[in-house]
């Protein structure tokens, strides 16, 4: 029998259970989207501290201040396509994420024993029967492991709005990635991964940050006993074709989606 592999990377697999019609468009269509202003500036804080993490592994350790140029040419030199953001200036945008990044190197880092900082993790196949193969992939370009009592730990830097409500980070919505990052670390490495978190860097006025509790994603993507896991759900959903969509999503919003211009299901 022919095998039918369909790619799914870790980042996206939330998208899915989220508006699967969207999911269709940007993950197996290959929709365009450019990112924005506000999308950009996570990715440059992402960079600029990922920078200030990874010299402290190899040993040679740089300042928040000189880790602050990455995020600063990140930001001003985009190697893609962002568009203008009417709430949101490049200047607003640069306090904004040398801010969270001062938070982050001074409070955030200084906490965290961290092993590894982008680590690309090796592809995975799942056969899901009837010639479906899901091949998960990702790399920890967001994510950081890190040792903790629980054991290696996933702890995943997030950066947007309302991640934080009276000092709580949220993990809502956020198992699919971080549970697939473990699967995929532990196919890659055979190390035993105790859970994940999450590193909320705010990018709100309020500029702020924090760490949320542990937890293992893992039951959530295999399933349990009782209940069967997002990676069957995934596999029945591919072998049908049914990508249905959900025009109740916060993300349903031509700034979020690539497939807005031609879905007739949103308002």
């Amino acid at each position: 029998m022919k095998q039918n592999i369909v790619q799914v990377r870790a980042s996206s697999f939330g998208r899915l259970f989220d508006c699967a019609h969207a999911f269709e468009g940007e993950q197996l269509m290959k929709l365009y989207r450019p990112s924005s202003l506000r999308a950009w500036l996570g990715t440059s804080i992402h960079a600029s501290t990922a920078a200030f993490d990874q010299a402290r592994i190899d040993g040679a350790p740089i300042s928040a201040y000189d880790a602050a140029d990455v995020f600063v040419k990140s930001l001003w030199e985009p190697t893609e396509e962002v568009q203008a953001d009417p709430k949101l200036s490049y200047k607003q945008a640069e306090v904004i994420g040398l801010t969270l990044h001062s938070r982050y190197c001074a409070e955030i880092a200084p906490t965290m024993e961290y092993e590894s900082v982008e680590q690309p993790l090796a592809p995975m196949n799942i056969d899901c029967g009837d010639g479906l193969v899901i091949r998960l992939t990702g790399t920890l370009d967001r994510a950081r492991v890190v040792r903790t009592h629980h054991g290696k730990v996933i702890s995943d830097v997030k950066t947007g709005g309302r991640l934080i409500s009276d000092g709580v980070v949220s993990i809502k919505g956020r198992g699919a990635q971080l549970g697939t990052y473990q699967i995929l670390k532990q196919n890659t490495d055979g190390d035993e991964i105790g859970g994940a978190n999450i590193i909320a860097l705010q990018t709100s006025s309020t500029t702020q940050v924090g760490v949320s509790r542990t937890f293992d994603a893992r039951p959530l993507m295999l399933g349990t006993e009782q209940s069967p896991g997002l990676i069957e759900m995934a596999a029945k959903m591919f072998k049908i074709g049914l990508f249905p969509p959900n025009p109740q999503s916060v993300l349903c919003d031509q700034k979020y989606c690539a497939r807005w211009a031609t879905c007739k299901y949103h308002d």
